[in-house]
């Protein structure tokens, strides 16, 4: 069985590349256009990793993760910024809410499925 990601991104050509991207990789996705819709995705879904934004219309990508955490179903699932915030602060910010991981965007399409393997030890990413 292939992973299941849930990709948190407002902006529709950001979330059309990356959502290319990954099922071409073989990678499940369901996507969420705002932090609302991730969190009730999230509880329906139960992927294996979620991809957030952290710039987001209605609920940012700080207070969805921190929700992630605090709901005991969610909790365990990995989070990984997908952001434009590049600053070091930015990095450690995100680390400090409870984020396993950091990709700046631009996203880099060559790398992009390989940098999300890494936060996916043991899932298939082909069926």
């Amino acid at each position: 069985m292939s992973a299941k990601i849930l990709l948190a991104e407002d902006n529709a050509s950001n979330r059309y590349l990356a959502t290319y991207l990954l099922k071409n990789a073989g990678y499940t996705v369901v996507t969420a256009h705002n932090g609302h819709d991730a969190l009730r995705l999230a509880l329906a879904e139960h992927p294996d990793l979620v991809l957030m934004d952290i710039q987001m219309p209605e609920m940012d990508g700080y207070e969805t993760a921190r929700r992630m955490r605090a709901d005991p179903q969610l909790a365990a699932i990995p989070i990984v910024a997908v952001t434009s915030y590049a600053m070091t602060s930015d990095r450690a910010k995100a680390l400090e809410m409870g984020f396993v991981g950091y990709i700046e965007k631009p996203i880099q399409p060559l790398h992009f499925a390989e940098q999300i393997s890494q936060y996916l030890p043991g899932k298939a990413a082909h069926t």
